[in-house]
């Protein structure tokens, strides 16, 4: 049985932390077992409070890129040469701009491949799409153009997406998000608000297109995500209530995911809360992640927005995560939380090696 088709996720997807220097064409190489090129970029300052700078290789980098913010609503912008390239093995990024590189701040990037940039016309749906995809990994960037009417568009992934969000990237309109994972139907959150999720009219998504619909005339950037066994995995778990107690006991919640994680977002789904935000490259003690920010969120990593560091926190395990704490944003009893993880190793490679906790 193969456990894993992705031996090596650092190959698709890496986080990079790294401390702000004011300096002009800096470069930030990965740490990972293998070289990535990206081509999603999420960015953001840990110690100040500004957006998370959402770039990608389909609208560009450098000095004709644009990048939109998923705390906010607002119409994409220039970066100019804030983010200046994607490189063999990393980023380069400029000065200019505190949300980027500023000497007083420490950094954090979440950084997925797709196809190099090189993009193709996509005429599987109604609506003709720009796409590159990652087929290996589950994972494309879809430019399309909204026109006041429901349309499908091509993703290009061949197989049905677990996860659509978009963007707007002409006006003020806010993110939305779409998964299938929460009740087998099509639900929606709002990626720059706290709110719950609600049921959709849209079609659910195929192996071919997905369907949406926004103001005419306006254009906007989808990423559809499949789940990968042994490197992503999208899912729902109910809250306990429970937090870990004092001589090692156990009491919260555990949920499996088939591999030691590198990046976890959590969301309440019936309930007001923060997209929370967890990766393996903070600063923390044994397996537990204490440091954490929320995509919804301008504010700073452990603010008190996020229950600073005494709640909202997660061990990394070998094969899954662990909610240590009882809150609302991530462990609240009887809550259904949606969830996003992507892999630092498999569990089991298919070569029948096995991974260790942090």
């Amino acid at each position: 049985m193969a456990y894993t088709t992705i031996d090596d996720p650092s190959a698709q997807f890496q986080v990079k932390y790294w401390a702000g220097n004011d300096t002009q064409d800096t470069s930030h190489t990965f740490d990972g077992n293998s070289n990535l090129k990206p081509d999603l970029f999420i960015n953001k300052g840990t110690g100040v409070a500004y957006g998370w700078n959402t770039m990608d290789t389909s609208r560009g980098i450098g000095d004709s890129g644009k990048a939109v913010r998923t705390n906010l609503g607002n119409a994409e912008f220039s970066i100019n040469d804030y983010f200046e390239t994607a490189d063999t093995n990393g980023f380069t990024v400029g000065t200019g701009d505190a949300s980027f590189n500023s000497s007083s701040d420490n950094y954090i990037c979440l950084a997925w491949k797709c196809n190099g940039g090189t993009t193709s016309s996509n005429t599987d749906g109604t609506a003709t799409t720009t796409v590159q995809a990652n087929t290996t990994a589950g994972f494309s960037i879809v430019l399309g153009s909204f026109t006041g009417s429901t349309k499908t568009y091509g993703h290009g992934l061949g197989v049905a997406p677990d996860v659509v969000f978009w963007k707007n990237r002409s006006n003020t309109n806010s993110w939305l998000w779409f998964t299938t994972v929460i009740d087998g139907t099509h639900d929606y959150g709002i990626l720059n608000q706290g709110n719950a999720f609600s049921a959709t009219s849209y079609d659910l998504p195929t192996s071919t297109v997905f369907s949406g619909n926004d103001d005419n005339n306006t254009d906007f950037v989808a990423y559809c995500f499949k789940s990968i066994k042994g490197y992503s995995k999208f899912g729902t778990y109910k809250g306990r209530g429970l937090a870990d107690v004092s001589g090692g006991r156990v009491r919260g919640k555990y949920v499996h995911t088939g591999f030691k994680p590198a990046f976890v977002m959590t969301k309440a789904t019936s309930t007001s809360a923060n997209w929370q935000v967890y990766n393996n490259k903070r600063p923390s003690y044994g397996n537990n992640v204490n440091l954490k920010m929320g995509f919804n969120k301008e504010h700073i990593e452990n603010g008190s927005d996020f229950g600073n560091t005494s709640q909202n926190n997660m061990d990394f395990c070998a094969n899954g995560f662990r909610l240590t704490t009882a809150n609302t944003d991530t462990n609240s009893s009887g809550e259904t939380y949606f969830f996003m993880a992507f892999a630092e190793s498999p569990f089991v490679t298919s070569t029948g090696i096995p991974t260790t906790a942090r």
